[in-house]
């Protein structure tokens, strides 16, 4: 079977073994091969030793079943050491396990910050619940307020990029249940104003939640490398959660992320309970079932192998990296990048009266082999850099002045945008 063709049935026979594998090579042909770092985001890879460690991890407990720790006691203990971790990377008052969940991804996270704050509202009699987030926060927050009944209203945000603190004031109201901030939010790479949000938000008793997917295994050792960090974790008076992806820059396998809360009646809001069925006594603490169990394995071995050390120095040639990119677009006439980032994300965007379509630029750096996404608010390119990227940064802003030459006075027609998409 070539790439791209049509899915058949089941065989009726199994195929031989190095068949299936080298189907398996030929669909992956178009793949983009992030090996090379020429794939901003997406995949993040800590290097062959790192990768080696969190695969073999992964492996040897793919088949345990995280539904019941009860039967598989190894994965309990793993799952309460890497929210441990986490929680004390975080300045949680009490870095301990049982002060969050693990969950397979930040969408999961997000998902599981709106449910606790709608059974919090629900225990003080609201029926109509809503959530505060600025433009800027993540679209898994609008996916978790369709699933548990919270309407949406985004507030602006700043010149800046950040939330708009009297927007969200004159939107709270007594059915607010959550506001959120990010740290720092994906289009822009910048962070909420996270004390003063978390002010607001007690105002009404809502929860406040701060979505550190991509910024809470960096952030903490940006701070240990003497780097300024606005503040945003559990030093902050008024937080009520935050989710921080191992699976980004902690560098572990995919399918592992972490839910922190400074209460326990907080971290219980998020857990399911049920015993009104034939089957026995259910608990789940977030939206899965069945979970491999290589996820929590994964995670516990690379923050293991890794090491504060080792994120310190992941961080430190990261943050370079980003900046010399920065650097480097502002370098080239009629681009410039979105804000000021506060870490390693960043959006590239062209100068009105340039001549440049910076979805033009986008299209000449595809066809040279690297891989953006687009965005709009403005309109702009996204770069998510990490350790894969470090090596190819100078390859990169060659090809980013070259494709903005050949782009000026061109429109690209095809104006969409694309960070996920159906299939």
């Amino acid at each position: 079977m070539s790439a791209g063709a049509e899915p058949r049935r089941l065989p009726d026979e199994g195929r031989p073994v190095d068949e299936i594998f080298a189907e398996l090579s030929d669909l992956a042909v178009d793949d983009r091969d992030w090996r090379t770092g020429r794939t901003f985001g997406l995949v993040f890879d800590g290097g062959d030793d790192v990768r080696a460690v969190g695969r073999d991890a992964y492996v040897r407990f793919m088949s345990e079943n995280a539904l019941n720790p009860v039967a598989f006691p190894s994965l309990g203990r793993m799952h309460a050491g890497v929210v441990a971790m986490t929680a004390g990377l975080l300045h949680h008052p009490r870095p301990s396990g049982d002060v969050g969940f693990m969950t397979a991804g930040g969408t999961e996270s997000l998902l599981m910050s709106v449910k606790a704050a709608r059974e919090r509202g629900r225990a003080r009699g609201v029926t109509e619940p809503k959530m505060v987030i600025p433009t800027s926060a993540h679209a898994a927050l609008d996916k978790g307020g369709e699933s548990f009944g919270v309407e949406i209203v985004r507030i602006p945000v700043r010149a800046d990029y950040r939330a708009d603190l009297d927007a969200t004031a004159a939107a709270l109201d007594d059915r607010t249940v959550l506001v959120v901030g990010s740290a720092p939010g994906y289009p822009h790479g910048v962070i909420d104003p996270i004390p003063e949000l978390a002010a607001l938000a007690a105002t009404v008793g809502a929860n406040f939640h701060v979505d550190a997917c991509m910024g809470g295994m960096m952030l903490p050792f940006m701070e240990q490398l003497d780097e300024v960090v606005p503040p945003w974790d559990f030093r902050v008076p008024g937080i009520t959660s935050i989710s921080a992806d191992l699976h980004k820059y902690g560098y572990t396998p995919k399918g592992a992320s972490v839910i922190l809360y400074g209460e326990e009646a907080r971290r219980l809001d998020q857990v399911f309970l049920f015993d009104g069925w034939s089957g026995g006594f259910y608990a789940s603490s977030a939206m899965l079932g069945t979970r491999s169990g290589g996820p929590i394995a994964g995670a516990w071995a690379v923050l293991q192998y890794v090491g504060a050390s080792g994120y310190r120095e992941l961080t430190r040639v990261t943050l370079d990296a980003a900046r010399r990119i920065v650097a480097g677009t502002r370098a080239v006439p009629g681009l410039d990048v979105v804000g000021e980032p506060d870490m390693t994300l960043l959006a590239i965007t062209a100068d009105a009266g340039s001549g440049l379509d910076v979805f033009a630029v986008e299209d000449g750096l595809g066809a040279r082999g690297w891989h953006l996404d687009r965005q709009s608010g403005p309109e702009s390119i996204h770069a998510t850099v990490s350790r894969g990227n470090v090596a190819v940064v100078d390859e990169f802003l060659a090809d980013l002045a070259a494709a903005a030459a050949d782009a000026r006075g061109v429109r690209a027609d095809d104006r969409s945008t694309s960070y996920s998409s159906l299939e």
